[in-house]
Formats: structure tokens, C-alpha cells, sequence
């Protein structure tokens, strides 16, 4: 079994194999995570019944597929299904089968049925849904054989037709599992098993570009540099991720103008930007299709949400959170330089240091239990929040902030530097100023400590003293 992490993961599935029950389990999160390769992998490919869906199939070529995939596994299919109800049926009947499984299951005791891509399956007009609500409630639902494996990239469909469904299948889900993008250590321990050797602030890097996506990483070459990787993956002629913005929000969402619209607009503000301020970037109407596009982009992975420290309900602010859709918007979407090694020779430009801020207050927001084990306070309460003044000129923001149940608010700043970083007299000036004003405009009663989140640490010079905690990138690669 060569899967990296997902201990929690993998606790879940053995748990769901051994329960002796009909299970219908979820398995959700962004496109290219890694969701089928983890369930092939840990289940050995050893499936009763497995099929995916097409993301550009209609619904007679899903159907045929579905029909294909069905005498694969043994079954002789004498009429093609003309609706799904009919691929059900035939779908029941290669269950009740002894003779279903391949040889090496057919010792299980249970029946395990995967279909990857659900979501690409419920076409408009078809009965795919009605028809899966009949099959589960008529009969696996009661088969303590069964574990039905539905797996989707389309976050806001799983929400939507299954997680919040009001008919059929409302609380039928018996499990869940949200596969997040790996963390540092888990990219450290990915790199390590394919002899990958670049160094942790290389990592942090990678992390700033690619985020902890496995289908990304997958494609590094060993024995050359690190940013000679990100210029054949990104910069080369043939690259093959030059189109992956596009067929990666294409694949998610029936009209997905709109959520690029989005987070384009999110792709120039580090310090977020509220509903009525991405209104009026994107000249999209704040009713509805907003709420409902920021929703999915939400659920997909693409954007977070933070509550403003002082206006909990009405304060909220929109941060882009993936690390691809940055460096695409920001390098990759107009580069007309035909420089296959543009990022080896540009990576030292001053005009990257506005993007490595952004990007590595993304890793951090993505590391927060690593930061919180990093001051010693996971076992505590906390809130992650925002701020803006709104009655100091000149005005101030934190974009971290975290509020304790142990009387403490730590003010988060974070560094991306190539050496230990040095609180020169003007930063220090501007820290001051910003807790100062927060403080004013707050007037918490919590000990306000700054901190600072940085590549490697603090030097022993300038203004140290003023920083209550300090966090590096080592603490970042925490478990």
C-alpha cells in the first residue's frame, strides 16, 4: 500500500470495511487531491463493481459506459440501459451474483462498489439521482454487504444532492471523508519516496506554486533543480499544466466564468475582500448567483472565509486559498515570453516579492494546527480571524489574528525571506502602530502578543524583543 499520510483517512475506511453494516460512504474534495488513487490504493483495486463517470459524456454515453463496465465485471448484458433505473437493476443483479467479485474478493465479506466522478453522472434530464435513491433504499440499504463508495470533485454537487439532500437520500450518508491537500510534512514525505531532493524552504515554495495537490507533485522530475521543475510543469513548450486552470475549473462548474471572475479579483487583494467589494471588482449583481458561486468555490477548496475580529456577523472576508489559481492568474495566464526557463531566470525579481508574501500567508492559513502546535496551544480553544480599522487614519489590517480561550490574541505576521529576518526600526514602528490601533478600536482585554511566522526564524538583532512568539518553516512542517 504506497499512500503518503492519510492516517485519519485510512482509519476510517478500515473502520467502514469492519462495521458489518451497509455503509454509504462520501469521499469528497478537489479536483486532482488524490481521492481515487487513495481508495484504489487501499483497497487494492479489489472492487466488486467499479465505474467513473465522463466529465464531457452525455448521458446515453455515460449509460453505455456504465452498461461496458458491468459486463467487465461478468455480467452478460443482453439490452442496452435506456435510463438509469435500468443500469441499476443490472448493477443488483451483478451484486447478488457470487461469481461478481473478482477471484481475490470473492474471500471478502464484504462487497465493495466504487463510482468515481459521481457528479458527472446526474446530466440534466437524466434520472441518474431518482434512480440511485431507489437502488440504495430498495435494497443496499439493507444488504450488510455493501460498502458504497461515491466519490466527486464537484463539492458544491456532494453538498447539495447528497450531504443536504431533502428527499430520498436525506441522511442516508453513513460516512464522510474531506481529503484536504497534503501538508508540508506529507509533500517532505511524498518527495522523500521518490527521491525527489530539495530542501524545506524549496518545499515551502513548491507549496507556494502547487499547493500539497498529489497530481502535481507526481510530476517532478529527480536530478534536476527544483525550478527547473516548475519550468517544464509550467513554462516549457509543452508543459502540462499550461491548461490546467482552465480544464480544472471547467470540470467543476456548469457556467465557470463566473467563479473565474471570482477569484481573479480574489488574486489581487492578499488582504481579502468582502461580498460587497468582490460585487463591485467583478461587476457580478450581490444577490444570489454571488452567494451561490462564493458557496461553491467555498466547498471546492478555491476560497476561505474569516470573521472580522470586531463585526463577527456582518464582517466577513473572501481569501483565495488555492496556490495554483495564484501562480496561474500571476505568471502563467500572460506569459507571452516563449521562455521555456522563465522561472529560473526570473525567480529573483523584485516583482516576485509581492507574490511570495501572498503566497506564503496561503501556506500559513492551510498550517494553522502547525502554528498552533508551534506556541503550545493546541489543547486551547481558538478562533481564526481578520481585522481593518475602521476609525484609525492611516488605516491598519491583520490578516491573522488568533483569539484564545486562555486570555491571549496572538497578531500574526508572516515573512518569506531567503535569510533569518530582521525587524528593522520602521517595522518595528509599523507593529506597534497596528497593535496600538487594534487595541484601541477592539479594546480586548487579552495580552496582545506579535508574532511572527518566518522562513528562518528571527536574527538576534534590531527589534526582536518587541515579538512575544516566534514560528519558522521547521515548526510548519509539523504533524
Amino acid at each position: 500500500m504506497n499512500i503518503v499520510g492519510r492516517l485519519a483517512e485510512k482509519k476510517e475506511l478500515q473502520r467502514l470495511y469492519e462495521s458489518g453494516r451497509p455503509e454509504l460512504l462520501v469521499v469528497y474534495g478537489r479536483r486532482r487531491v488524490g481521492k481515487t488513487y487513495l481508495l484504489k490504493e487501499y483497497f487494492e483495486n479489489q472492487f466488486a463493481f467499479f465505474f467513473t463517470g465522463t466529465v464531457d459524456a452525455s448521458n446515453k454515453e455515460n449509460l453505455e459506459n456504465f452498461d461496458k463496465a458491468i459486463s467487465g465485471y461478468g455480467s452478460i448484458v443482453t439490452t442496452a440501459s435506456k435510463k438509469w433505473s435500468d443500469a441499476f437493476d443490472k448493477l443488483k443483479e451483478l451484486l447478488e451474483k457470487n461469481d461478481g467479485q473478482p477471484e481475490k474478493a470473492k474471500a471478502r465479506t464484504r462487497k465493495i462498489v466504487f463510482i468515481d466522478e459521481m457528479p458527472w453522472l446526474d446530466r440534466r434530464g437524466s434520472d441518474f439521482l431518482t434512480a440511485f435513491d431507489y437502488f440504495w433504499n430498495s435494497w443496499a440499504s439493507s444488504n450488510p454487504e455493501i460498502l458504497f463508495i461515491v466519490c466527486g470533485s464537484a463539492t458544491s454537487w456532494v453538498t447539495k444532492k447528497l450531504f443536504k439532500n431533502r428527499g430520498g437520500l436525506h441522511n442516508r450518508v453513513t460516512s464522510r471523508i474531506y481529503l484536504a491537500p497534503l501538508s508540508l510534512a506529507e509533500c517532505e514525505e511524498f518527495f522523500r519516496t521518490r527521491n525527489i531532493e530539495i530542501t524545506r524552504y524549496q518545499m515551502i515554495e513548491s507549496y507556494m506554486i502547487f499547493g500539497g495537490i498529489p497530481y502535481y507533485l507526481d510530476k517532478f522530475h529527480k536530478g534536476i533543480s527544483f525550478s527547473q521543475n516548475v519550468d517544464l510543469l509550467c513554462f516549457a513548450e509543452n508543459a502540462p499544466l499550461k491548461d490546467e486552470y482552465e480544464e480544472l475549473y471547467g470540470s467543476l462548474f456548469n457556467s465557470p466564468h463566473r467563479h473565474m471572475m471570482l477569484v481573479e479579483a480574489l488574486s489581487k487583494k492578499s488582504a481579502g475582500l468582502t461580498r460587497k467589494e468582490i460585487s463591485a471588482a467583478t461587476r457580478l449583481p450581490a444577490n444570489g448567483h454571488l452567494t451561490e458561486a462564493l458557496n461553491e468555490l467555498e466547498q471546492s477548496g478555491f476560497i476561505e472565509r474569516y470573521s472580522d475580529f470586531t463585526r463577527n456577523n456582518n464582517g466577513v472576508y473572501y481569501y483565495l486559498k488555492d496556490p495554483f489559481t495564484l501562480f496561474y492568474l500571476r505568471y502563467m495566464k500572460k506569459n507571452n515570453t516563449k521562455d521555456d526557463y522563465f522561472w529560473t531566470n526570473n525567480r529573483e525579481d523584485g516583482a516576485l516579492v509581492a507574490w511570495r508574501g501572498y503566497a506564503f500567508e496561503m501556506v500559513c492559513r492551510t498550517h494553522l494546527r502547525q502554528i498552533k502546535q508551534g506556541l503550545g496551544i493546541l489543547g486551547v480553544s481558538t478562533r481564526t480571524m481578520s481585522w481593518r480599522s475602521r476609525d484609525t487614519t492611516p488605516g491598519a489590517q491583520i490578516d491573522l489574528i488568533i483569539s484564545r480561550k486562555d486570555g491571549v490574541t496572538n497578531l500574526c505576521e508572516m515573512k518569506y525571506t531567503k535569510h533569518p529576518y530582521e525587524i528593522s526600526k520602521a517595522e518595528a514602528t509599523r507593529l506597534e502602530y497596528k497593535k496600538a490601533a487594534f487595541l484601541a478600536e477592539t479594546k480586548t482585554r487579552d495580552a496582545l502578543h506579535i508574532t511572527l511566522v518566518t522562513t528562518y526564524g528571527l536574527t538576534e538583532t534590531g527589534y526582536r524583543g518587541m515579538v512575544q512568539s516566534e514560528i519558522d518553516m521547521n515548526d510548519l512542517f509539523g504533524r
